[in-house]
């Protein structure tokens, strides 16, 4: 390893690691990996780049030094991010899996027991064919998840970095919770947000925000379309903002007019549900256990609402195209992960289909405490409400029924006279 003090976390932060990785190899008497998942890459090594749909790979043997796969264009990330000394670049006119076998076969590891992801997204079916066919003397295992014990729990560098990427989430969303009015665009509202996030000192996230309006809402991970947001609708916002791709997210909701009672009632259980979390969830619960007492609370409305996903997921780093660690572990039931301290989760007890049309969310990222739990933010939960951006008919609507309805009184009691 080379020493640096330049890179995301301290040196001792990979060290430890790395350390943590070799005793989970020697456990399942492997003698190397090969870590192809580039989030895992980055928890390892620091190594990012936005070209990671070229095959690159980190090779972990138990003993000997770590070394890495890459396209030759991406070695400079390797150079100047990270801590690995031994690299192997492949051109773009060369074959990356042939070089990740004379790599192997360089370092004596042909004949091992060597570990790979066999479920990565970034290690397709024919590529694991080729080393299968190749690597005839040795013996491939899937060692999926072997990494991912490690990411699960966040340490305490990694908790205050997360702090980071939550600033950028409350400012992107406070933009756009300002921006949302009657009259704009979703995509004026998504420019809001995402500039805020990134003069907030956020960088590129996994996925952008999610900005939809009215109708809009009850389309499933949908996002800004160009449409203009009429007034009487509502918004719905999922800011997920990131820091050395780490992420933290939210939801809120903008009503814009007057808070009716159905969306009343979904702000005021979505609010019941995350209060329940806090005063509930610690290290010792199971994931099922957390997710039926959320849905338990979102399931009893009379608005005909419902929670039709998971009520949460973990989250830390993420490229695209998602930014939560929900294959790790998700809130869901029949789930029997224990919580523990140093976990994080983004918290969703939305509500799909108030009144059969509307969907609107308020969430939270959380991190598991040593006995219990606290969020990364401090934004208010309520729905923000511009009661003066209401459908002009539907409030002269409103007050022509009132003065009527007023004019009838007066009449009624000047007969009574």
């Amino acid at each position: 390893m080379r020493q640096r003090d330049d890179m995301t976390f301290p040196f001792e932060e990979y060290e430890r690691r790395l350390s943590e990785l070799r005793v989970r190899i020697a456990q399942r008497h492997l003698d190397a990996v090969v870590i192809t998942d580039p989030e895992n890459i980055m928890y390892m090594t620091d190594y990012q780049t936005t070209g990671y749909s070229f095959f690159q790979a980190l090779v972990v043997p138990l003993e000997q030094e770590p070394f890495m796969i890459t396209r030759a264009m991406e070695e400079s990330n390797i150079i100047a991010r990270t801590w690995v000394e031994r690299t192997r670049p492949y051109p773009d006119t060369g074959d990356a899996i042939q070089m990740l076998v004379d790599a192997l076969r360089e370092f004596g590891l042909s004949d091992k027991r060597i570990g790979y992801e066999r479920n990565s997204y970034f290690f397709p079916a024919y590529q694991q064919d080729f080393i299968h066919t190749t690597l005839t003397d040795g013996k491939l295992l899937d060692c999926f998840g072997i990494v991912e014990q490690g990411r699960i729990r966040k340490s305490a560098v990694e908790i205050e970095l997360m702090h980071r990427a939550a600033k950028a989430t409350e400012a992107g969303m406070k933009a756009g919770l300002d921006a949302a009015k009657a009259g704009v665009t979703e995509n004026d509202i998504g420019a809001a947000i995402s500039s805020a996030m990134f003069k907030a000192g956020g960088e590129p996230p996994a996925v952008m925000p999610y900005v939809t309006s009215g109708p809009r809402t009850m389309i499933g991970h949908a996002t800004w379309e160009g449409r203009t947001v009429k007034p009487g609708e509502h918004v719905f916002l999922e800011v997920g903002g990131c820091y050395r791709r780490y992420h933290t997210a939210m939801m809120r909701t903008v009503v814009l007019g007057e808070l009716s009672d159905s969306m009343y009632k979904a702000q005021e259980i979505m609010k019941k549900a995350l209060s329940a979390v806090h005063e509930t969830v610690q290290p010792g619960m199971t994931v099922s256990d957390v997710d039926n007492m959320v849905r338990n609370i979102i399931s009893d409305n009379d608005i005909g609402a419902r929670l039709i996903t998971r009520s949460g997921y973990s989250i830390g780093i993420a490229f695209p195209p998602s930014w939560d660690e929900g294959y790790i572990c998700s809130l869901k039931q029949g789930e029997s992960a224990i919580l523990e301290e140093g976990m994080t989760f983004h918290i969703i007890p939305w509500m799909w289909g108030v009144d059969g049309d509307k969907t609107c969310g308020i969430s939270d990222t959380i991190y598991v405490t040593e006995d219990g739990c606290k969020s990364f933010f401090t934004m208010d939960r309520d729905f923000t409400v511009k009661p003066e951006q209401a459908d002009k008919t539907l409030v002269d609507i409103s007050e022509a029924r009132q003065a009527e309805s007023s004019d009838k009184s007066k009449s009624k009691a000047k007969q009574s006279k």
